[in-house]
């Protein structure tokens, strides 16, 4: 009997909860807690290790992802498409600037390579530098007249109260962005021209007439000017876009702090426009050797190429008029290659003011 009692004690001590807590046990708890281990982690930590590869963020397999997304993908298929068709098949064409190129008799493939001679002959000319020297100072010149137009309109147009008077302003700063730029020289031709309105009123009242339109001078705040008036209307949009997103509340509450209308401008507006400002800022600077080569072949003859020659005039002119693809191709390279360090240098510039820019900093 003695044994029997013995037995049974046990069976009452290993039903009961571990009085020390610590899962070390031999009785029911432990046993449980052993199973559990053995199992490995609960179903819900497993949901993710399928046969579908790798699990994703928030345990959602790549297969499960694309299948979800499968009509989004299916969509930018064609964008996709023609960005590689456009963009990214015609850069293997830049072995023409290592050749010399013969587009009539021997094409890509039959034309000599040469090496780097095509951009030793850019090096040394110095009607290059020349122009792109001519070029940067034109882009600047853009850069500091054209770039706050569009700020100042978003700033004015978020004032105005009336919807309807807000939406025909805007319509009609808008509505030049449609314009091609042989309408937007000839309208700047009947205006400031040697026989525009401008100049035959002066001489109507006893004045001498100018003519802006064949200025040398004048020519780099001219192309300034019919951009401002031209594209302005394109920036107001991205602009206005991020002045929707600005909070209300802290409008009030610099309102109740006694802030006035520009107090509230300068504390509460143009910060919610830095990251767009920066961004844009950025983008525009990778692009300042991409001016409007339609717009300033149209004025070349006008005032003469000393004054207009900008990169993209330059290569066609003495490249691909004359024949020397080879040469056009090495400065199209060296273009592309310096708006790469462009945007680089000013994204870190943005890095440095606490922005984001293009790309985050990691």
């Amino acid at each position: 009997m003695k044994p029997r009692a013995t037995v049974a004690s046990d069976a009452d001590r290993t039903d009961g909860p571990d009085p020390a807590g610590d899962g070390g046990g031999s009785g029911n708890g432990g046993a449980a807690r052993s199973r559990s281990r053995a199992s490995g982690p609960p179903a819900s930590r497993r949901r993710g290790k399928t046969a579908g590869g790798p699990p994703a963020r928030g345990g959602i397999t790549r297969r499960l992802r694309l299948r979800r997304d499968r009509t989004l993908i299916l969509m930018t298929l064609p964008a996709m498409a023609l960005l590689l068709v456009f963009n990214y098949i015609p850069l293997l064409g830049n072995v023409v600037a290592f050749q010399d190129y013969d587009v009539y008799d021997l094409g890509i493939s039959g034309s000599p390579f040469i090496g780097f001679d095509n951009f030793t002959r850019i090096f040394q000319d110095h009607r290059f530098w020349e122009v792109l020297l001519n070029t940067l100072v034109i882009f600047l010149t853009q850069l500091i007249l054209f770039f706050p137009v569009p700020i100042a309109i978003a700033l004015l147009l978020n004032t105005i109260m009336s919807a309807r008077i807000r939406a025909w302003v805007q319509a009609i700063v808008y509505l030049p962005h449609f314009f091609s730029w042989v309408l937007v020289v000839t309208v700047f031709q009947q205006m400031f021209g040697g026989a525009g309105l401008v100049a035959q009123w002066l001489r109507e009242h006893g004045h001498e007439g100018f003519d802006l339109m064949t200025d040398p001078g004048f020519f780099k705040f001219l192309v300034a000017s019919q951009a401002i008036w031209k594209d302005a209307g394109w920036g107001v949009i991205v602009f206005l876009a991020a002045l929707a997103a600005v909070n209300t509340d802290l409008y009030e509450a610099a309102a109740v702090d006694g802030a006035g209308r520009w107090r509230r401008m300068w504390h509460v507006t143009l910060p919610a426009l830095r990251p767009v400002i920066a961004l844009l800022l950025v983008l525009r600077v990778g692009s300042a050797l991409n001016l409007d080569f339609e717009q300033i072949l149209l004025q070349r003859d006008q005032v003469g190429s000393g004054a207009s020659e900008i990169l993209d005039t330059y290569i066609w002119w003495t490249g691909i008029k004359t024949g020397d693809f080879g040469y056009a191709a090495a400065a199209g390279v060296f273009k592309g290659l310096f708006s790469v360090a462009m945007v680089l240098g000013a994204n870190k510039v943005a890095h440095m003011m606490g922005e984001q820019g293009v790309y985050s900093k990691k």
